[in-house]
């Protein structure tokens, strides 16, 4: 067991952490970048790892990278990358702007190889966080334990884990074999037989639902897939041109300056751009699947909408679930054997921030407009959080839209703030002498 120090420690080796990687490496801050640690608990990079699908793609257009929309001339833009791999051509020729998820991640992972000076260290999976305090009680830093007993300290803290799995509580008294969080889909899937027949069904009217219900009928060849919602109808994403200048980084202050009325309005309005929707080439793919079955006289799968799940429980070896048609109330069970869950993320803060918080005293996060947390005057630790804040920055924030920007917009201000200490320290030093 060993204690390391460095002066900024990331949580998560994603895109935003990443992003903010890359930021500070082209600061020109190099001995800020050079003790810049971020931890992965992973033994490496991947963007969706367990929705690595082959056909799945991003929604998302390929400059809004880690960097273009900060720094076009960047060398560590999407399309450099492509360039580096021999690809550039053939991407090019494909006419897309939305590349496939499992290309982005590969991205992602030669973005971290071709890091100078922030350090990646991997299989570094975090057991618990707690503040450092000076005598006074006031936080100074934070001391970040490891799995494997290392113990890391760092002034500013970084969180960048994205949110935690949404499983409803109708589902969480069923076995852990039973369930499967689209967080995990691809590696616990791969552990089921797929020489027996095995009833499935898939809960939500989202992406993340609608590409399990697609891939698991190859995953699992013998299965019988039921997608079930509550919607009366699988949608597109909202896509509107002018809808879509919300998603602007330059947005963000507009929407942070904005009263909660406005923003929970802005909120509401937009919900359908990023949740409950599907991009519309996967959605006419996945209702061409379902009719090709129809014409074919062999109906494999099935979608029931308007159904909502009431209660799950094992019995008999079987998966119980309770199903509520929402248009006429009647209540019917439906077995199975397998449930996948498409269900999104719990929209709280992460446990890890919660718990961070209640540490320090915090009765409520407040995250101020560089995606500090307010930890109080005169506090010389910087808790930063990257993610979790369309409450106060927009619905863009959990997405890959702002992630230049924001990753300069937090780079500046840790370099703000230790200018000011050095500042003061220097007034200090002036007025001590002075006094002589």
């Amino acid at each position: 067991m060993t204690n390391h120090e460095v002066e900024v420690l990331a949580i998560g080796a994603g895109p935003s952490n990443l992003a903010l990687a890359v930021a500070l490496e082209e600061s020109g801050s190099t001995g800020l970048a050079a003790d810049t640690l971020i931890l992965e608990q992973h033994s490496d990079v991947q963007w969706q790892r367990n929705l690595l699908l082959p056909f799945a793609r991003s929604q998302v257009s390929f400059i809004k990278d880690l960097v273009t929309l900060r720094n076009p001339q960047s060398r560590f833009s999407f399309l450099s990358f492509l360039h580096a791999k021999g690809r550039l051509d053939e991407f090019v020729n494909l006419g897309t702007f939305n590349p496939f998820r499992r290309e982005i991640s590969e991205y992602l992972q030669w973005v971290a190889n071709s890091l100078e000076h922030v350090a990646v260290r991997y299989n570094a999976k975090v057991r618990e966080v707690h503040p450092r305090r000076a005598d006074d009680g006031t936080v100074t830093g934070w001391r970040v334990t490891l799995t494997d007993g290392d113990t890391i300290d760092a002034r500013d803290l970084v969180v960048g884990t994205g949110r935690d799995a949404r499983v409803p509580a109708e589902f969480a008294g069923l076995p852990a074999d039973r369930v499967i969080h689209s967080t995990q889909y691809s590696t616990r899937i791969a552990q089921y037989p797929i020489d027996r027949p095995v009833r499935v069904v898939v809960i939500g009217a989202a992406q993340s639902a609608a590409e399990m219900f697609v891939s698991v009928h190859k995953d699992l060849p013998l299965s019988q897939p039921t997608l079930i919602h509550r919607s009366i109808g699988l949608m597109n994403y909202q896509t509107s041109k002018f809808v879509n200048e919300l998603f602007f980084p330059s947005f963000i202050s507009e929407f942070h300056a904005s009263s909660p009325t406005a923003r929970r309005q802005i909120l509401d309005e937009m919900r359908q751009t990023n949740y409950a929707g599907l991009a519309a080439p996967f959605l006419d793919e996945t209702y061409t699947m379902l009719y090709e079955q129809k014409l074919s006289g062999v109906q494999r799968s099935a979608v029931r909408s308007m159904t909502e799940v009431v209660s799950a429980k094992e019995e008999d070896g079987e998966v119980v679930l309770e199903l509520r048609d929402r248009r006429t109330g009647a209540v019917e069970q439906h077995r199975c054997d397998l449930v996948l869950l498409g269900t999104g993320y719990d929209q709280r803060m992460p446990a890890m921030v919660r718990a961070l918080a209640e540490q320090v005293g915090l009765a409520e996060i407040a995250v101020n407009r560089d995606y500090r947390v307010e930890l109080g005057a005169d506090v010389p630790a910087g808790l930063y959080l990257q993610g979790f804040n369309e409450a106060t920055h927009g619905i863009s924030d959990s997405l890959l839209s702002v992630l230049a920007q924001r990753s300069h917009e937090i780079t500046t201000d840790i370099l703000d703030r230790r200018a000011a200490d050095a500042s003061s320290e220097a007034l200090g030093v002036a007025v001590s002498a002075g006094g002589r």
